[in-house]
């Protein structure tokens, strides 16, 4: 082991016990939560008496294996940090989230996904192993075949089970290039039609369409290796087809005056474009997908004096919760005579199947667009009880956020969503509002694998159970 990797090591050890000596310092019975200077939460919570845990010295890569193809991560890491520490070792995690400061232990415990996910699933499903701080104030390292239950109960457990320390993962290679393939859709059914023959072949079959790239013939198609899609209207869809290349050529550049998403649209067919692959990842990241525009940073004139270090999404994070703090929206609202506003910012994942229908009953109903569209296929058929996804079934990812007029009862839009994703066997991601019966969140999410896993790891209670954290809003 090299000095460098040794000392990361030694870094991160020192880490885990000022961790320890935290959580020890706590009286027993007091409820503990972790420190943390960012979140990508977007739940509405009441302040709580809990006592916050020292994470200095979890923050970073421990170290990475270029031959095994694993990294072995901190878990308050920030993907942002991971990214740029095996990048370099033409390697990347399997999947990505969107946004540069979401942790790789946040998005374990929780739930990423981004345009790899058709073929390699969710964050949690390259995770080899965890050291996990529990409840009960131990660290154990969870396995497929150790501490299975854990490891399997804590995908979407949002640290009410524990708090990832540690995590190993898998990593796949990369290509320096991302050549880009934007088709245009006047019919939803179509889109979705061809994503879901795209992620049973990973081509797409270009028929009358020019790809404009030498990576394949048209004989056999494009290969996909990234696949997601934006909708801005039922006339209006995209997907968005990227294809990794070592080709070298000109690149696109949208971490300043440009905007990503508005790159997609064009007037019929087919569009290209070309990013560097670290740029391809972070896409998203410089305009918070489209939420910029709620701050005035897509204004022309802003835009030219909004310094590029602050075009992210971490920023736009510290906006909108200083808005929340002093309720500068609805104030805003007022002045002019308008309703408050709802926050309907959410992500949730359809059959396939059942795709079309609902983006047909959403854009009818709720007034929020684009959309975003991301399809995800399991890779371990062994099933994950806290967000159970049908085995060897395609779900496309919906995600919206915005506001609309509020209602005549609390997140009344929120439950009208929450309602329709239940009719058509779909899922809902907690890290939003949420609004469900205990009955039916325990159907939903978990259940008695959930119960046995909590009285094991955290017998005495001293994390939020997982309907208190994502409904209560405690």
């Amino acid at each position: 082991m090299s000095a460098a990797a040794t000392d990361a090591r030694t870094a991160h050890d020192a880490g885990v016990e000022r961790l320890l000596a935290s959580y020890r310092a706590v009286p027993a019975g007091s409820t503990v939560r972790l420190a943390k200077r960012t979140s990508n939460l977007f739940r509405t919570r009441a302040k709580a008496d809990a006592a916050r845990l020292d994470t200095s010295g979890l923050t970073h890569v421990i170290s990475v294996d270029r031959d095994a193809r694993t990294a072995d991560v901190a878990g308050m890491c920030t993907y942002e940090d991971l990214v740029a520490a095996t990048l370099p070792f033409g390697l990347v995690p399997l999947v990505v989230p969107q946004l540069k400061t979401i942790t790789l232990g946040g998005a374990v415990t929780g739930l990423g996904i981004e345009s790899t996910s058709f073929r390699n699933g969710l964050p949690h499903e390259s995770v080899l192993e965890m050291d996990i701080l529990t409840g009960a104030g131990e660290v154990v390292t969870a396995t497929r075949s150790e501490h299975a239950d854990l490891f399997r109960a804590f995908p979407n457990s949002y640290g009410t089970l524990g708090y990832a320390v540690r995590l190993r993962i898998e990593l796949e290679p990369v290509l320096p290039f991302v050549a880009l393939t934007h088709v245009r859709f006047h019919d939803l059914a179509d889109l979705v039609a061809t994503m879901d023959r795209i992620v049973e072949t990973g081509r797409f079959d270009t028929g009358t369409f020019e790809t404009g790239t030498s990576e394949t013939g048209a004989s056999e198609g494009l290969r996909v290796d990234f696949l997601d899609g934006v909708v801005f209207g039922a006339d209006e869809g995209y997907l968005c087809l990227g294809t990794q290349t070592a080709e070298a050529g000109p690149v696109a550049d949208y971490t300043g005056r440009r905007i990503y998403y508005r790159s997609i649209q064009h007037a019929d067919g087919v569009a290209h474009d070309r990013l560097t692959t670290h740029d391809y990842l972070w896409r998203w990241d410089a305009d918070w997908f489209w939420c910029s525009q709620a701050f005035g940073a897509q204004h022309p004139l802003a835009r030219r004096l909004w310094p590029r270090r602050l075009l992210r999404s971490s920023f736009y994070g510290r906006l909108m919760r200083l808005e929340r703090r002093f309720d500068l929206g609805d104030r805003l609202e007022r002045l002019h005579g308008r309703p408050a506003r709802e926050r309907v910012i959410q992500d949730v994942e359809v059959p396939i199947d059942r795709c079309v229908e609902f983006l047909d009953w959403f854009l009818e109903r709720v007034p929020i667009e684009p959309i975003w569209l991301c399809p995800l296929r399991l890779r371990d058929e062994a099933g994950w009880p806290l967000y159970p996804l049908g085995k060897g079934r395609t779900y496309v990812n919906v995600g919206f956020w915005s506001t609309v007029p509020v209602g005549a009862t609390e997140g009344e839009t929120n439950r009208l969503i929450e309602r329709e994703v239940g009719a058509l066997d779909g899922h809902k991601s907690l890290y939003s509002d949420s609004f469900y019966a205990r009955e039916e969140f325990d159907a939903l999410y978990g259940g008695e694998p959930y119960l046995a896993a909590k009285r094991r790891y955290d017998p005495d209670s001293r994390l939020l159970d997982l309907y208190a954290k994502a409904v209560r809003r405690r």
